[in-house]
């Protein structure tokens, strides 16, 4: 059965920018955390330890929905405020997959995104094919693309 993979991720002070808000070029950050995450933590976890050996983004699209605040009213003395990001994957090829994130303030939609990422043997500079392993544990997390509002 597949599900989306959930990461809260913390936010940081040099996340924002002028405005107070997460800066726009830091929801890669984010997304990047999130995905890190499933891939090489998630991916050990089932025995998938390739994943950290080479994976290269070849797209990233972004979609922003509203902007997120840094939120102190959110934050404790113990914790800094935090995003919600789910992501799953919505392509398998044999050389390449698509994750899509939607990542939350709280329980508002703030940002969609998708990346598309190709297996790479980092050792002989090359592009390679996803292996059955990885094929199996990326299946975990296989739905259909999100619909998105008119």
């Amino acid at each position: 059965m597949s599900d989306r993979f959930v990461y809260h991720c913390t936010l940081r002070w040099s996340d924002l920018d002028a405005y107070g808000h997460v800066n726009n070029a830091r929801f890669l950050t984010l997304y990047e955390e999130a995905r890190v995450a499933l891939m090489f933590a998630g991916g050990r976890a089932w025995g998938v330890g390739s994943f950290a050996e080479g994976v290269v983004i070849a797209r990233h699209e972004i979609d922003y929905v509203r902007p997120v605040d840094y939120a102190l009213g959110r934050a404790t003395a113990d914790a800094a405020p935090t995003v919600r990001i789910e992501l799953w994957v919505e392509e398998i090829r044999r050389s390449a997959f698509t994750i899509a994130y939607e990542l939350y303030d709280g329980e508002v939609l703030a940002s969609r995104a998708r990346s598309v990422l190709v297996p790479y043997d980092l050792a002989e500079k090359r592009l390679r094919r996803l292996t059955d392993d990885e094929r199996t544990f990326l299946g975990n997390y296989l739905l259909p693309p999100a619909e998105e509002p008119a």
